[in-house]
């Protein structure tokens, strides 16, 4: 026999409603409802009555009015421990409610369909589901408040088994206020982003987002004196760190995280099959090619000191011949969008070494990134662009051979993750050597060259924005890089342009500039 006596549904996700409403109904449940909710209902074969004839007031003004009644609320904010409200219940005919089942419009869903004007977006703001969801959240003590379809199983089983206890109510309670604080937000999100005449700013003067905390729990966050969390960016609709799962190793941490992030942001990048390894946010060796064993191997040589206890993301899944390369050294984590069985069989041995799994490698999509800074946020469009050779322009006296080509595509693709100045040198798509990170440019290029020593010459050079001197020139051209990749701009491009004809190297601006603070 079920606890529940009787619910008032009403959703405008209707997925598994049927099914839910009628184990509710063969249970004995009396079964409130409104318009289109209650004609699929009925139309099931499921008895249902009409919250109108419940409250003896049709709906009205277009449906704007139909569950803003005292008998509704009534029956849903009732103390059942109370004396006062189960007198005033007797007094005003008042039923129970003990379960509401309600989502609301889709207001995102809605105000993102080309053409919504503001009467559109104003009439697809919910009233009535709002007030009923926080009803029944608030009163979750006596209440059972359902806004996910996903959560209809564990209510019809608990409810089965006497166990809808009030820690279970108060679980889909904060989910209900959840749902509605996030409903809100996009309201606000939505109209603060309006111009008078209706068109649209890109960013809202109120902005409002919801981070859910994901299950895994952090020991602490960057240092061992900091706690630390991770929460996931539920409007985020691209393949995120968020969406990929642990499925080995001890708990991930925040550095994890982070370094996790800014691998697998990379290697998405690339089209053909590649390897990034990085160290504290910074790739220090990427490499592609058709093998993946010889990829990695190439990879973790280009920076092996770097690499120890590093993060190695890859855009195929991983094979058992590389896997027994990885097993070679100490490596955090390794993050693939699949995994071998022999794979997995190499690394089952590695106890201490995190496999992440991704949904996919696909490349990365739009969206928003945020930084936060005392007393504020920064947001901004997440930098998704891919380079198109067709759109660069050769500036030097002498163009590029196709090999360089290539390198300085490749450099330039991994420039775009390092952290500013960012110079990237290449040869071969491997990085040999990286400088990230530095207040000047020169001291970028000096670094990367004196890590790649002899093996630069004949190398190709990536940097993340223009050389506001020749010097930068200089540097790279005496390193032994025969061609630089750059987005030009600066006012002294001239002298530049006139540095790289002197040494011999090839010149390619892009246009574009990858700044990554």
């Amino acid at each position: 026999m079920s606890s529940i006596k009787r619910a008032l549904i009403s959703v405008s996700d209707k997925t598994g409603i049927e099914e839910f409403a009628r184990t509710l109904s063969e249970r004995g449940v009396d079964i409130l409802s409104t318009g289109g909710t209650a004609r699929l209902l009925r139309d099931a074969g499921i008895p249902v009555r009409d919250v109108a004839d419940y409250t003896g007031f049709p709906e009205m003004m277009d449906g704007r009015v139909k569950t803003l009644n005292p008998k509704v609320h009534g029956g849903i904010l009732a103390r059942r421990d109370n004396e006062g409200d189960l007198a005033s219940m007797q007094e005003h005919g008042i039923e129970q409610i003990d379960l509401v089942c309600v989502n609301l419009y889709p207001f995102r869903e809605a105000v993102a369909r080309e053409g919504c004007s503001i009467e559109d977006a104003i009439e697809n703001i919910d009233i009535g589901g709002p007030c009923m969801v926080r009803a029944a959240a608030k009163n979750h003590r006596f209440v059972t408040i359902i806004v996910d379809p996903s959560d209809y199983n564990m209510v019809l089983s608990a409810d089965a088994d006497d166990a809808l206890d009030e820690s279970k109510r108060r679980a889909l309670a904060i989910k209900a206020y959840a749902h509605t604080a996030a409903y809100d937000g996009a309201i606000a999100n939505h109209f603060s982003a309006l111009n008078a005449d209706g068109s649209k700013r890109q960013f809202p003067d109120i902005f409002t987002r919801q981070f859910i905390k994901t299950a895994d729990e952090l020991r602490y966050g960057e240092n061992p004196h900091q706690a630390g969390a991770f929460y996931a960016d539920p409007e985020d609709e691209g393949l995120s760190l968020a969406d990929c799962h642990v499925t080995q190793g001890k708990a991930i941490s925040y550095n994890n995280i982070a370094d996790a992030d800014a691998a697998f942001a990379l290697v998405r990048d690339f089209t053909e099959q590649a390897v990034v390894i990085v160290k504290h946010a910074n790739p220090c060796g990427v490499a592609a090619g058709s093998d993946q064993a010889e990829v990695y191997e190439r990879a973790r040589a280009a920076d092996s000191v770097s690499a120890f206890g590093g993060i190695a993301a890859f855009n195929r899944e991983l094979s058992e011949a590389t896997a027994r390369l990885i097993a070679e050294t100490f490596m955090e984590v390794v993050i693939a969008p699949g995994y071998s069985g022999g794979a997995r069989t190499v690394l089952a041995a590695r106890k201490n070494l995190r496999l992440m799994l991704a949904q996919s490698a696909d490349a990365v999509s739009g969206g928003l990134e945020f930084k936060r800074v005392n007393g504020g946020l920064l947001v901004q469009e997440r930098d998704a662009h891919i380079l198109d050779r067709d759109a660069c322009k050769v500036v030097t006296k002498r163009a590029p051979t196709e090999a360089e080509w290539n390198d300085m595509l490749f450099a330039w693709t991994v420039a775009k993750h390092v952290k500013s100045n960012a110079i990237v040198f290449a040869k071969n798509s491997v990085t040999l050597g990286i400088g990230a990170g530095q207040m000047n440019r020169v001291n970028s290029t000096r670094i990367a060259a004196h890590h790649g020593g002899d093996a630069i010459k004949g190398s190709a050079v990536a940097s993340d924005a223009f050389f506001p001197f020749r010097d930068g020139v200089d540097a790279l051209a005496d390193a032994g890089a025969t061609a630089v990749i750059q987005p030009g701009g600066s006012i002294r491009d001239e002298e530049v342009i006139a540095a790289a004809d002197e040494k011999d190297i090839a010149m390619i601006f892009t246009g574009i500039r990858h700044f990554k603070h």
